[in-house]
């Protein structure tokens, strides 16, 4: 399958990253932050010079992600400061996807609200009524942008956002009705929070012609107490699911990137260290 790195989690020094794609024989690279500004922010003259480190090192860009939506919630609109501001950032992570040729620019969705959805009567008592429906006017206009750029968004299942799980990220394509320009990229580590099982339950959801990037990393969650546990691979809760994922996305001939995100350290806060201890693994399921 296609392997590939959030550049970033090794280092933000995109020379020495792509070195150290090439040591694993690491194909795609995800960008997001090089050097010191998020993709978007960069000056031509560093676009310049991120296309040819690339091309030095042969290195296919998988995705561009910027975080875009983030931090929003139910309380903007369309049009307003914040959102224009993501929309600005958001062409401009488009135009380097031209200059780069990467074939999906990744989006988020706004801040997280719990209950969307309920019956008997929840759904007078508990439910955030409007949150969901007043997400789709601000994604809408991302849509309209990729078409005429020619290119394709993929929203990620994150944490905190209120696309949080395979089940979310699904709605919202359907309910805009832009499965040709959104798809969905796909987190399994982060759906844990919201306790969306990665397989089958969450595949099931978007196998068939949702998904188009994964990002994959271990951990363990404790929602109860709020905390987060990054893990090594194979030591969290997707342990026992790492395997029927990678043999599910190989029997339905998945042509998507999966990328590696080397959030994890040994408490040492050094990402390089972690991903070298987590990478063979990552390779062990996902590269046969």
């Amino acid at each position: 399958m296609k392997l590939g790195v959030i550049c970033d989690g090794i280092s933000r020094d995109l020379a020495h990253t792509l070195n150290v794609m090439d040591e694993f024989d690491l194909e795609y690279a995800e960008l997001q932050y090089v050097w010191d500004k998020e993709v978007g922010d960069h000056s031509k003259e560093e676009v310049a010079k991120i296309k040819s480190l690339l091309e030095q090192h042969n290195k296919p860009v998988s995705c561009l992600s910027r975080h875009v939506f983030a931090g929003m919630s139910g309380a903007n609109e369309p049009g307003d400061a914040l959102h224009t501001k993501h929309m600005d950032g958001l062409k401009r992570v488009m135009d380097l996807a031209h200059e780069v040729n990467s074939p999906l620019v990744r989006i988020l969705t706004p801040r997280k609200e719990q209950i969307l959805w309920g019956e008997h009567g929840a759904e007078q008592w508990n439910v955030a009524h409007g949150a969901w429906d007043a997400i789709l006017p601000l994604v809408a206009p991302a849509i309209e942008l990729a078409k005429s750029e020619g290119l394709k968004l993929v929203v990620e299942t994150g944490n905190g956002t209120m696309v949080n799980s395979s089940y979310t990220a699904r709605k919202l394509i359907d309910d805009l009705d832009a499965k040709d320009t959104l798809q969905v990229l796909w987190d399994p580590a982060n759906n844990c929070w919201c306790h969306e099982r990665a397989y089958p339950d969450g595949y099931e959801e978007i196998k068939d012609g949702y998904l188009a990037h994964v990002h994959i990393k271990d951990v363990q969650v404790d929602t109860p107490r709020a905390k987060l546990e990054v893990r090594k691979m194979g030591e969290g809760q997707l342990a026992d699911q790492f395997a029927p994922m990678a043999e599910a996305l190989r029997s339905d001939n998945y042509q998507g990137v999966i990328s590696y995100e080397g959030v994890y350290h040994h408490g040492d806060g050094d990402f390089e260290r972690g991903f070298r201890s987590n990478i063979g693994i990552f390779k062990n399921f996902f590269g046969i």
